[in-house]
């Protein structure tokens, strides 16, 4: 059992010069750490008694290189600490090494990262898409996939088409109260 400051100290001092630069914001700790070391640094925060992996997820940077990053929730339900793991992945290679041999939660959160934003994980035991139909050709969570959706057809299996955004399912008509109330509908008054 650690709090997450010793956590990060023996991170440190377990991976020396691999462990970012601990960042502190409204209570919660992130470092970053090279995409190589996330099977092992995770493996060592269980050891310290972060045994709950919360949450696998990722971030879609685009325009900026490395695009993806990859966010990973720890924490010691003994200590109630909590660190978060981050690592960035290049869009050259779409590869990050699979935690399913570290944390039986991770398979799902894998699976659902690999569904949405393409991210493979090597390793991983049953890597398929879990939300999105085998054989759908997109990936949904990136940011340079519109909010409209793009055509697909996979014959019996699934299709879509685009949706209209103007009164579909993703924007509704504002009402007149409603344009009232919203202050950037309105300039600011001079006094």
């Amino acid at each position: 059992m650690a709090t997450t400051p010793q956590a990060v100290t023996s991170l440190n001092e377990t991976f020396p010069g691999q462990i970012g630069t601990p960042v502190e914001f409204r209570g919660e700790t992130t470092v970053s750490i090279p995409k190589a070391d996330i099977p092992a640094v995770a493996a060592h925060l269980k050891k310290l008694g972060f045994l709950f992996l919360l949450d696998i997820s990722s971030i879609d940077h685009f325009g900026d290189e490395p695009r993806f990053e990859m966010v990973y929730e720890f924490y010691d339900l003994d200590t109630n600490a909590h660190l978060r793991v981050k690592s960035r992945i290049s869009e050259d290679d779409l590869t990050v090494p699979t935690l399913t041999g570290v944390y039986a939660t991770a398979d799902w959160h894998e699976r659902e990262v690999y569904d949405m934003m393409g991210i493979d994980f090597p390793g991983h035991p049953d890597l398929r898409r879990i939300l999105m139909w085998e054989g759908y050709p997109y990936f949904p969570l990136r940011k340079d996939f519109p909010l409209e959706g793009k055509s697909s057809d996979e014959g019996a299996v699934a299709f879509s088409n685009p949706a209209p955004l103007e009164g579909g399912p993703f924007v509704t008509s504002p009402s007149s109260l409603s344009q009232e109330r919203e202050p950037r509908a309105h300039p600011p008054a001079l006094s």
